[in-house]
């Protein structure tokens, strides 16, 4: 378990809008001051998407692009290449617009787990379904992320940087719920122990640095994450039901961090901040927590990425974010 991490009070997911990473930046760092991220931005294509993004880290596997998905192949083909120039696209987009800064900074990559799912082997078939292919992957894994966050600290070195590991096929991979390539049986369970181990392994990559995992489907596994060495768990608040309220209170007496997604990730009218915190109050009372520790457990986020809103309407959910974390600070009762 990673010590206890004080995290600021809003942040963004990982992905906007379009396809201009300055941009993104400019959007990015002006919205949050303290816990700006390292946008990613799928409009632009294969490559850009979060699992071709993830797929360029890749230390000595490689994957390309087929009508089924991405599939891991002998060598770097355009498909990595294009994955590898666009991050350091962003990255230079992101160094132009920090110089200087000194606080916090998240990075965005597909967990170990999500990205089993989703990468094929050459049958065709999700690496999910080989135990041998899904140890690979997140050795490979491992080894590229570590590359990529030396890399972040050299081009921003006064950031204190945050790894979040996307993981929204999570829960699928636990119950068995992963479909096979034909669509007609699923890939079997996976052991429960072989999960955390894995996501242990990956989050020990960060050092002493924090580690959130997020994932944006239901039923998201709280315990598993926070034994795995999470020192946050990122999630759409909307999801939650009352069934879900004892892991919750186990996570937050643990030193875990919620970063609640309370921000509709697509266009759609916008409450005043203090109507985007109330289910996180009510919350709290039912759960009989502290109203002091809310400004120190919850982090506000988007229920998920932004790539599917309006330029516009991304913005405005940012700033909203900010705004709804300064009310919840101000009145947690």
């Amino acid at each position: 378990m990673k010590a206890d991490f004080s995290f600021a009070p809003a942040t963004g997911v990982g992905s906007l809008p379009g396809g201009d990473a300055r941009e993104a930046a400019k959007t990015v760092t002006g919205s949050f001051e303290d816990f700006p991220f390292l946008a990613e931005l799928p409009a632009r294509g294969p490559g850009a998407d979060m699992i071709g993004r993830t797929a360029g880290l890749l230390v000595e596997l490689y994957a390309r692009v087929e009508p089924s998905g991405w599939r891991i192949g002998d060598r770097p083909g355009r498909d990595t290449k294009r994955a590898r120039s666009w991050l350091r696209e962003d990255l230079d987009a992101l160094e132009e617009h920090t110089q200087g800064y000194e606080g916090q900074l998240k990075v965005q990559a597909v967990g170990p787990w999500t990205l089993a799912a989703a990468l094929e082997l050459r049958s065709g078939e999700a690496a999910l379904s080989d135990p041998g292919a899904c140890r690979d992957l997140a050795g490979s894994l491992a080894e590229g992320l570590r590359v990529h966050l030396a890399e972040v600290r050299r081009r921003v070195p006064g950031a204190d940087v945050v790894l979040q590991l996307d993981e929204p096929s999570l829960t699928a991979v636990l119950r068995g719920h992963v479909r096979s390539a034909s669509g007609y049986r699923t890939h079997r369970a996976v052991d429960r122990q072989v999960v955390e181990g894995t996501l242990r392994d990956v989050v020990g990559v960060h050092g002493d640095g924090p580690v959130v995992v997020h994932s944006c489907a239901p039923d998201v596994p709280f315990a598993l994450l926070r034994r795995s060495g999470a020192a946050a768990v990122s999630f759409d608040f909307s999801l939650l039901t009352e069934r879900d309220d004892d892991v919750i209170g186990e996570a937050v007496e643990a030193g875990t961090r919620l970063f609640a997604g309370v921000v509709p990730g697509v266009d759609t009218p916008l409450s005043d901040p203090a109507g985007s915190v109330m289910g996180v109050r009510t919350l709290w009372r039912r759960l009989g927590l502290r109203p002091e520790l809310l400004a120190e457990a919850v982090t506000l986020t988007p229920s998920c990425g932004l790539a599917g809103a309006s330029p516009g309407y991304a913005r405005r959910a940012l700033a909203h974010c900010v705004r709804a974390a300064r009310s919840l600070a101000d009145d947690p009762e």
